[in-house]
Parts: structure tokens; C-alpha cells; sequence
């Protein structure tokens, strides 16, 4: 029990618990079990199969690693556009013949490694012009987009580049007890972005530097370099998924990735990350990302168009955002 500072009342333990992550995560548990319950009640027996629940985490699991090096950068303040173009790029990058021949003549996972590398330097270039340049975000990142689509269609001549290594395309379309290496990459990347956020100094800083820069600063917390390193997680998140999608394709071309970092976005907002930066949670991203591919499974096992779905999309962006500023106003008076 404590004593609310405003009103003089004592504040129960579980109510207090309920305004924090714990109540905004469980609001989120409770709407992704509304939706699975309209699914059920909708579809029967086919929505509820094992099969279509690895379905569900399988679409997920791009978008849901795209999300989770997103999630970092607007806890830090900070916001990426170019997310969904690095990957494009990167896949091209990938499956350009001579980085295949280079593969040939060595292991398939170089062009894992070319693709991460493409990532973490487009972010890199991101972070620079961002902490160093001091560019907005907002345009720095949308100049990315442009420019990294762009490269990727001259570096493909606007072809699809097919993937002639079989060993990769077997690897990550592949299962690991009985659940595909797809969802097995994404619950890693989430993991190791929850212990990331939660149990290292880094995450601390992401918090602060989010909440309030000039604080960051003076408690000794070097602004630009941590900055640049948020972005740089956001281009490596964007390699890994493009590591993915050839997987789920086996193919490479500049069109992977178009708005996916819309998607992200929306499924990192409607995980409870301030778009103000400064709070948010990775468990509560990984149910963004969930809530999204559940909703888009239930309107295909209802033949239901995608107009709709999007409406519906919009209406839970526009929720979520509204129930931002009441936690953001009720923060603010506490």
C-alpha cells in the first residue's frame, strides 16, 4: 500500500501494478484474447488448428523482428522510415551473383553476413547523420528509404534474383521440434531484445535518453554515440529480416520490405512505446506485432477483403494512440 501524493488516499499494491506495464500489458493479452475468440467463434475449427497458429506466428515473425529493433529506437526518442527499404536492399545486396559465388566457394551463411551487414551500415549511416549531423530523424530516415530503394533497383535492374543455394532455402524454411526456424529467429531476436532493454546499462540509457535528452546528458550518458547505436539496432533488425524473407521467397528484389516499416511502427505503438519516447516494453511489442497477425488471419479465414482489414487496422492504431495520451496525462498529474 502507498499514499497518492495529490489526495492524501492510500493506493492498493494491485491497483498501482494494473497502471504500470503490467495493466497495459495485460490490455493487450485481453484484446488479442478477444480477437482469438472472434476467430474461433467465426472459423471454428480451422483457426484453432496447430497449423494455423504457426501460420499466424510465421507471418509475424518479419515484421515482428522489424518491430523489435524499432522498438528501440522510439523508446530512445528517435523514429525509423528506412527500415522496410534497408531490408529490400539488403536481400538484393544478398543474392547479387557474385555474393552468391562468394557463398558457393565458401558457406551460405556469408550472404547472412552480407545482409546484417548491409543493415547495421544503413543504420549506421542513419545514426551519424541523425546524432552527428543533427538532422531530424523523421527526415533523415525518410531519405534512407528513398535512397536504399533506389540502390536496390539499379543493383537488381529491376530483376527478382533468384537464390541457388540450397542449403540456405532448406535451412530457414527448415523446423526446429516441429515449429519453423522463422518463428525460432524472431523469439530469439525478441528475447535477446528484452534482456537488452531490461537487464543491461544500454537499456537503461534507451529510457532515459527517451524520456529526457538534456537529463541524459548531464547524468553522463554520451547522447550521440548511443544514439547512432539505436538506429544501428534498427538496421541490423532490418538485415535479419531480410536474412527471412529470402528464406520465405528464396528470392531477392527491391520490392521486400515496401511499407513494412508502417507496419512496424503500428505494432510497436500499439504495444504501449510512447511515440514521445521513454517508455515502452519489448512483451508488449511482440503482442502489437501478435494482435496485428491474428486480425489479419481471422478476415482470411472469413474471405473478408482487405480494405476492411485495413479500417480495422486504423481503428486499433487510433485506439492505442488515445489511450497513449490518457497514460501520458495521468503520468504527467502523478
Amino acid at each position: 500500500m502507498t499514499t497518492d501524493i495529490q489526495t492524501g488516499s492510500t493506493v492498493p499494491a494491485w491497483r498501482r501494478a494494473l497502471s504500470g506495464p503490467v495493466g497495459r500489458n495485460l490490455g493487450l493479452v485481453l484484446a488479442l484474447a478477444l480477437i482469438v475468440i472472434i476467430g474461433a467463434a467465426t472459423s471454428g475449427d480451422s483457426f484453432t488448428s496447430v497449423n494455423n497458429v504457426l501460420v499466424i506466428l510465421r507471418q509475424a515473425s518479419i515484421i515482428g523482428v522489424l518491430s523489435i529493433g524499432m522498438t528501440f529506437v522510439i523508446i530512445g526518442g528517435g523514429i525509423d522510415l528506412s527500415v522496410g527499404s534497408v531490408m529490400g536492399l539488403a536481400s538484393v545486396v544478398a543474392t547479387l551473383s557474385v555474393m552468391q559465388n562468394f557463398a558457393d566457394r565458401t558457406h551460405w551463411v556469408m550472404m547472412v553476413v552480407i545482409a546484417l551487414a548491409v543493415g547495421i551500415g544503413a543504420g549506421l549511416i542513419n545514426g551519424v547523420v541523425i546524432a552527428y549531423g543533427k538532422v531530424v530523424a523523421f527526415m533523415a530516415t525518410l531519405a534512407m528509404l528513398v535512397a536504399a530503394r533506389g540502390l536496390a533497383e539499379i543493383l537488381a535492374g529491376r530483376r527478382t534474383l533468384t537464390i541457388d543455394d540450397r542449403g540456405f532455402v532448406k535451412f530457414l524454411n527448415g523446423d526446429f521440434l516441429g515449429v519453423d526456424m522463422l518463428i525460432w529467429i524472431f523469439a530469439f531476436v525478441a528475447g535477446a531484445g528484452w534482456v537488452l532493454l531490461n537487464r543491461t546499462t544500454f537499456g537503461r540509457r534507451t529510457v532515459a535518453l527517451g524520456g529526457n535528452r538534456e537529463a541524459a546528458r548531464l547524468a553522463g550518458i554520451n547522447v550521440k554515440r548511443h544514439t547512432m547505436w539505436l538506429y544501428a539496432i534498427a538496421g541490423l533488425t532490418a538485415g535479419i529480416a531480410a536474412v527471412m524473407i529470402l528464406g520465405r521467397t528464396t528470392a531477392g528484389t527491391s520490392t521486400h520490405g515496401t511499407l513494412a516499416e508502417l507496419d512496424a511502427i503500428a505494432a510497436v505503438v500499439v504495444g504501449g512505446t510512447l511515440l514521445a519516447g521513454g517508455r515502452g516494453t519489448i512483451t508488449g511489442t511482440v503482442f502489437g506485432v501478435l494482435i496485428f497477425a491474428t486480425l489479419s488471419n481471422v478476415f482470411v479465414q472469413n474471405n473478408l477483403s482487405s480494405s476492411v482489414q485495413n479500417i480495422a487496422k486504423g481503428i486499433i492504431i487510433v485506439a492505442a494512440v488515445l489511450l497513449q495520451q490518457r497514460f501520458a496525462r495521468r503520468d504527467a498529474r502523478s
